[in-house]
C-alpha cells in the first residue's frame, strides 16, 4: 500500500492493517526458517509498510501535540 492510501486511513484501519502486516512477517519468517519461503522480497516490503505506518502514527501525534499546544498558549 502506498504512503498516500494510508494517510487517508483512520487510526482503526491503521491498526487493523498493521495487525494483518505483524500476522504476514510472522508466518513468512516461520516459512524462512522451516526452508519453505520462495517470495523473499515480501519480508522486506512489509517490514517497510510497517514502518511507513509507524511513521504516519508518529506524525499524527505530533501533530495533536502541536496544535494542542498552539490551542493551550491562545486559551492564555
Amino acid at each position: 500500500m502506498k504512503t498516500t492510501e494510508l494517510r487517508g486511513l483512520n487510526e482503526a484501519q491503521l491498526s487493523e492493517h498493521l495487525t494483518e502486516l505483524h500476522e504476514e512477517w510472522r508466518n513468512l519468517r516461520f516459512q524462512e526458517a522451516i526452508g519453505k519461503l520462495t517470495a523473499t522480497h515480501r519480508i522486506h516490503a512489509i517490514r517497510k509498510e510497517i514502518a511507513r505506518i509507524h511513521t504516519i502514527r508518529t506524525e499524527r501525534a505530533m501533530d495533536a501535540a502541536l496544535r494542542a499546544s498552539l490551542a493551550g498558549s491562545s486559551a492564555s
